[in-house]
């Protein structure tokens, strides 16, 4: 799995760890890195990243954790998590695509953790969850307009259909 990652200046040392860490789990990574000091782009950028579909999870982390600035692109499913629960319900409940953590909040080795708890899990579409995922999807599709990859249901790559909104 090619996961993408990125973080503020916050959070270098907890980026480098969990980029090793996903390395020895035998995934690929993609580093979006941390030299911007506005978290929110640093987070964007992975958020897209995601959305895209250019790599499969995203990992963001700051002070304090950055899933609000991830949430704000179309199609990034960001879920903030801080327990072993929450890690895998944000996964099979929610899909989501991407997770962040706060460097000033959790440490390492639960960052770790919670990360493999995350990646360990797959959403299937169940009768509970899926429509209150369509909604989302729905609600989202219709605010903004625009044609979400991950979610696009017209298989557009040239975007010759006018089915998605394009």
């Amino acid at each position: 799995m090619l996961s993408g990652i990125g973080c503020d200046a916050n959070a270098t040392t907890l980026e480098d760890a969990v980029a090793d860490y996903l390395r020895e789990l035998g995934h690929e990574v993609r580093d979006f890195g941390s030299d911007d000091p506005l978290y929110s782009k640093t987070a964007i950028a992975v958020a897209e990243s995601v959305a895209a579909k250019e790599v499969e999870r995203g990992v963001v982390m700051c002070g304090t954790g950055v899933s609000i600035s991830a949430n704000k692109v179309p199609g990034a499913y960001c879920a903030l998590l801080t327990d072993a629960y929450q890690a895998e319900r944000a996964q099979l409940s929610n899909d989501a695509n991407m997770v962040a953590f706060g460097a000033q909040v959790t440490g390492v080795e639960s960052v770790k953790r919670l990360v493999r708890e995350y990646l360990s899990v797959s959403y299937v579409e169940n009768e509970r969850s899926a429509p209150k995922l369509a909604a989302l999807y729905d609600y989202e599709t219709e605010s903004t307009r625009v044609c979400i990859p991950s979610r696009c249901r017209s298989r557009r790559n040239s975007h010759a259909s006018t089915s998605c909104g394009w």
